[in-house]
């Protein structure tokens, strides 16, 4: 099977190049006024596809706990007629060789990424084999790079909270590039300093909910409450005779999420300490500290550290990731697995050295990585469990008591 046609295109401003769709005076093509397929100026998605020799992305976290990190993407690009070099005034992106020049990359016309290229590295060889890389991040890089002004907010919903600061003039961010939950928790009216981070301050909040927050594949911020629940509803399954086979899979099992001591604060508040004391008897204590809490009140502190305690009170037993090769899957195959996203639900199936039984597991997506080059595309995936997710009513699978826990 054929790997689905992967993609590159660029945000350039090629109104002075003969090459962009533009408007031209006394040209009697590109003169007409009454012709809508010639613009006056701007920034237009150029395809450099023909150039490109291979792609990487890297886009998620590595575990429960920890915050999702930018996005990345690395473009090699062919450079041996030095188009992208920014001091070649003949190539036909001359000026436009630049840092913060938006890119986005899809695959059988699903998008995989997109951000901005942060640095052009060019390398020249002795035999004429040129190449410049192309790399970029997503817009967590550039929330990572602004300031907030000082500030006591009100008592508000954590989404209320993130959409404020999205807005703030420091930041700026487009309404039609979010995609925010309301959010559970309600946040208190600790001060805010001058100068502190964007990024480490939404994650702040997000670590109030507890909840998450990343970039889609398309660019918009995305921050997913508590409340959110899985849905059986496009699960995607990776098996080797009934679904998508897949390759190379990691599996942990272990105390690298085992706490069944959780220590609470809040910030100007106070702090609690909740327990699982079966827990305690079986594995020893196994403390974890969670404090600097924004929440409004001190009484949502043992709530908190109680589901914490209890989630994360056995050893996990999880996929930890899986590798699929797109050109050895069918066409339809290769739709589901391009459609995924962080936080999407899959169930994987494996029976280790085809020993039964199998082991069967429902889990959600926190990474993804692609590697394609003109013949291969390669994605791994990371995961994080679903054993304490909330009750789905009337879901095929997540509505069953045994798979799903009640909502907090």
């Amino acid at each position: 099977m054929a790997i689905p046609t992967p993609k590159v295109e660029v945000g350039f401003d090629l109104t002075e190049s003969p090459i962009g769709p533009f408007f031209a005076l006394d040209d009697s093509t590109r003169g007409r006024l009454d012709n809508e397929d010639w613009v006056l100026a701007g920034t237009i998605f150029v395809d450099i596809t023909d150039a490109t020799r291979e792609i990487s992305i890297s886009r998620g976290r590595g575990r429960d706990f920890s915050n999702y990190l930018a996005g990345s993407a690395n473009v090699s690009l062919n450079n041996h007629n030095r188009d992208f070099d920014p001091l070649f005034t003949d190539s036909p992106y001359n000026g436009n060789i630049i840092p913060r020049r938006e890119i986005r990359i899809s695959s059988g016309d699903e998008i995989q990424f997109t951000g901005w290229i942060g640095d052009w590295d060019l390398t020249y060889t002795t035999d004429g084999d040129s190449v410049a890389v192309a790399v970029a991040s997503d817009a967590l890089s550039i929330l990572a790079s602004q300031k907030l002004v000082a500030n006591t907010p009100v008592a508000e919903k954590t989404g209320e909270r993130i959409n404020r600061i999205l807005s703030e003039s420091t930041v700026s961010w487009p309404l039609d590039l979010r995609l925010i939950d309301t959010g559970q928790a309600t946040l208190g009216t600790q001060d805010r300093e001058a100068e502190t981070n964007a990024l480490v301050y939404l994650q702040d909040v997000v670590n109030t909910e507890p909840g998450e927050f990343f970039v889609g594949k398309n660019g918009r911020t995305v921050f997913q409450d508590r409340s959110i629940a899985p849905t059986s509803e496009n699960l995607v399954l990776f098996d080797k005779t009934d679904g998508i086979p897949f390759s190379n899979v990691n599996v942990i099992y272990g105390s690298e999420l085992l706490y069944n001591e959780i220590i609470v604060g809040r910030s100007g508040g106070g702090t609690v300490t909740a327990s699982n004391i079966a827990s305690q008897n079986n594995y020893g204590i196994r403390s974890l500290a969670v404090t600097d809490l924004l929440l409004n009140d001190d009484a949502d502190l043992f709530e908190y550290g109680s589901v914490w305690a209890n989630r994360y009170s056995e050893p996990e037993y999880r996929f930890e990731s899986l590798e699929v090769e797109l050109g050895t899957i069918t066409s339809t195959q290769q739709t589901a697995m391009l459609g995924l996203e962080l936080g999407s639900i899959v169930q994987i199936r494996f029976t280790p050295n085809n020993i039964a039984p199998a082991i069967d597991r429902y889990l959600e997506v926190i990474s993804i990585n692609h590697r394609i080059t003109s013949t291969e595309h390669y994605v791994v995936m990371g995961f994080q469990g679903l054993d304490y997710q909330a009750l789905v009513l009337d879901d095929s699978v997540f509505g069953k008591l045994d798979t799903a826990a009640l909502s907090w």
